[in-house]
């Protein structure tokens, strides 16, 4: 083992321990490794950078923009009727259909964008029927990725892998050429969470109130002010009393009972009843203060935090969005979204209302959010915030839909017939997208998921990495030497293990870019086709349920569906014992060795 190969597995052994932790955000880690084998020597600066200039980077995010069109012209809002109908009349085929029909539009459309599109639509369906969105959010992140392995464009992973090949002189995947062995797993998927699944997906009914889903009865309070306290006729932010403690005001009742919103500007007057937020330890402090009156026990419900157009919303954050990593304060919450106040956040099954302006603020978070319905109107469909406490669908412009449908068709027919290759086609499409206006320049740019593009730019390297030391022969070889005499189909089933079980734990595309330079040097040295070890880790990586951070439509689901991380055990597991069983016998069907 050379020097050069022992410092490429340190490399990435520390770059796995930094997925694992999630210390820093993945695409930081991926720059960093980049990075790391360019100052090294391991690359020079052209190998480190290349990932910048591969057809897989350039082709995702392309893809971006061409999901957000679909979505921005509101391809897709019929849908939504359908589902509200078929609800009323049969939960089985209700959920038979919503599993189809995330599949299918996954198959084409980033997964993430599909499951942000429906969730909305599902939870008001489980609101209205009474049916526990429990039963119906996991079924639909599943059905999302499993449709995502049906083509190439299915997921990012997908396009990496091909693009990994490519730089090695393999020939890249075709749009349709995984369709077989996808379409098996959609079908197997879908038949177990309909059966099996179903029986073992948790039954948790939620409140039919925000306010109880959040327990706000025990952190909102009133405060009744009398002529005797210190602070009347200034203004809240000046107020001595609301400077000193930490206490957020939401509304004011004023003695004739006109309900107003508590701004910052906003005079105290003796006799107020001034709704606020605050723990309970904050609560003892201000009990003995002088010239007010604490109204505790309050059974308050979602009209009541109604007033002058502001209401509450829930709110989940999505994958790609910037509040990721970042607090209410560092983020400039306020600044960013006037009008909208965030009074609670649920992280898995933890509800926070203590010092929410210094609490980072993870993906799958659902904040409980205050705001004007104007406001709140204005960033529906952006990157940042998913509202899911109502529908959050654009509005419909046929001319548009006709447009951007024809142009997402004429890119994967010239793509799938190889009259352009899938990077210019995608191309082409976002161009012409953009020029007849089906969606503008900003929206574009805004669309682009520029975290998954540095991620994916930063760990092809380690693939680069691997080649060119030898490590990924030596592993091969390793491998090889160890388990050689069962033959080719046992190798490709313990690759697919390995990659399944290392996406539950870490990111797919990670898994999917340490993985597939292995891949093909295990068919050099077992001297057979690399197509079916390359496949093995393509539908390895992408087919992850064990856990809710194996993918980010799990990560979602996560705290809407009130889930706990032992209900991924326990319906993913099985599922994806399944499917190691069907890949190690299906692949080498659809793909020879």
């Amino acid at each position: 083992m050379t020097p050069e190969i022992i410092t490429v597995l340190v490399i990435i052994a520390v770059a796995m321990v930094l997925f694992l932790t999630e210390k820093l955000s993945i695409d930081t880690i991926s720059i960093l490794v980049m990075i790391t084998f360019m100052v090294t020597g391991i690359l020079n600066f052209e190998e480190g950078v290349a990932g910048f200039s591969n057809p897989a980077t350039i082709t995702v995010g392309a893809m971006f923009v061409i999901s957000a069109a679909v979505f921005k012209t509101g391809s897709l809002n019929s849908i939504n009727i359908i589902f509200l109908r078929m609800s009323r009349k049969n939960e089985f085929l209700f959920l038979l259909t919503l599993m189809i029909f995330s599949g299918i539009l996954s198959a084409f459309i980033n997964d993430t964008a599909v499951v942000a599109l429906l969730m909305p639509t599902v939870l008001k369906i489980a609101k209205d029927t009474k049916i526990p969105p429990s039963k119906l959010l996991m079924p639909l992140s599943f059905g999302s990725l499993m449709g995502g392995v049906c083509t190439l464009l299915g997921t990012s992973t997908n396009i990496l892998v091909s693009g990994i090949a490519q730089s090695h002189g393999v020939k890249p995947f075709g749009i349709f050429e995984m369709s077989g062995m996808g379409i098996l797993f959609l079908i197997s998927g879908i038949t177990y969470m309909m059966t099996i699944g179903k029986w073992l997906t948790p039954s948790r009914l939620p409140s039919r109130e925000i306010s109880e889903t959040f327990d706000m009865g025990d952190y909102i309070t009133e405060i009744f002010v009398t002529k005797k306290f210190e602070d009347i006729g200034t203004s809240i932010k000046t107020s001595k009393f609301f400077n000193d403690y930490n206490v957020d005001p939401i509304q004011i009742i004023r003695e004739s009972g006109e309900i107003i919103n508590a701004y910052k500007y906003t005079v105290i007057r003796a006799n107020d009843t001034i709704r606020v937020s605050c723990d309970k330890d904050t609560l003892t402090q201000i009990r003995n203060i002088p010239g007010i009156e604490l109204k505790i026990d309050l059974k308050l419900k979602d009209e009541d935090f109604k007033s002058q157009g502001y209401k509450l919303y829930e709110m989940v954050v999505p994958p790609n969005s910037n509040l990721i990593n970042n607090t209410v304060k560092s983020f400039d919450f306020r600044a960013t979204y006037p009008g909208l106040t965030v009074l609670a956040i649920r992280h898995r099954n933890d509800i926070l209302f203590k010092k929410l302006k210094h609490t980072k603020i993870s993906a799958g978070d659902v904040l409980l959010v205050r705001g004007d319905e104007e406001v709140v109107g204005q960033i529906k469909g952006g990157e940042n915030l998913l509202i899911i406490s109502e529908d959050n669908s654009p509005r419909v412009n046929w001319k548009k839909i006709a447009l951007t449908l024809f142009i997402v068709v004429s890119v994967i027919t010239l793509a799938a017939i190889n009259v352009l290759p899938i990077p210019v086609a995608a191309i082409c499409g976002v161009v012409l997208l953009i020029i007849m206006k089906a969606i503008s320049t900003e929206e574009a740019y805004r669309s682009v998921d520029w975290k998954v593009l540095f991620m994916l730019a930063g760990i092809l390297s380690m693939g680069t990495a691997l080649e060119k030391t030898g490590a990924a022969n030596l592993l091969a070889e390793t491998l090889v030497n160890q388990m050689g005499d069962f033959g080719p189909r046992v190798i490709l089933s313990v690759v697919f293990a390995v990659t399944f079980l290392a996406t539950n734990i870490m990111s797919n595309n990670a898994t999917a870019a340490l993985l597939a330079p292995i891949a093909i040097s295990i068919a050099a040295s077992l001297e057979v086709s690399d197509r079916p070890f390359l496949m093995a880790v393509t539908f390895g990586a992408s087919l992850s349920f064990m856990t809710p951070m194996g993918y980010q439509t799990n990560t979602m689901i996560y705290t809407p569906g009130n889930y706990k991380f032992s209900d991924y055990l326990k319906v993913g597991t099985p599922l994806n014992l399944l499917y190691w069983i069907i890949a190690t016998l299906c692949i080498p069907i659809f793909f020879p060795f």
